[in-house]
């Protein structure tokens, strides 16, 4: 799902206050990473990753977070993106 502007800006607005959750190391985007974005988008919708590694590709390798976990990319920033995921509750 696509999101609106106004929502994508909100969204990086309160991002900006967090700490990264995840981390993406030398391993690169393992089920492990996959698997920690998943439940910490499931506790707190809104979650910030950092690359520590593969830097020149963190574009790329948010948009293959964001398929594996069926969220959204907020937007990316140096190293560090920031995906959400609308919770059902």
């Amino acid at each position: 799902m696509a999101l609106a502007s106004k929502t994508r800006a909100l969204l990086r607005s309160k991002a900006q206050s967090l700490n990264p959750v995840v981390m993406v190391g030398h391993s690169g985007l393992s089920e492990g990473v996959i698997e920690a974005l998943d439940k910490a988008l499931d506790d707190h919708e809104l979650v910030k990753v950092r690359f520590q590694d593969f830097k020149d590709s963190t574009k790329v390798l948010a948009q293959e977070l964001e398929k594996a976990t069926s969220s959204d990319l907020v937007a990316t920033t140096g190293f560090t993106a920031v995906f959400y995921r609308k919770q059902d509750k």
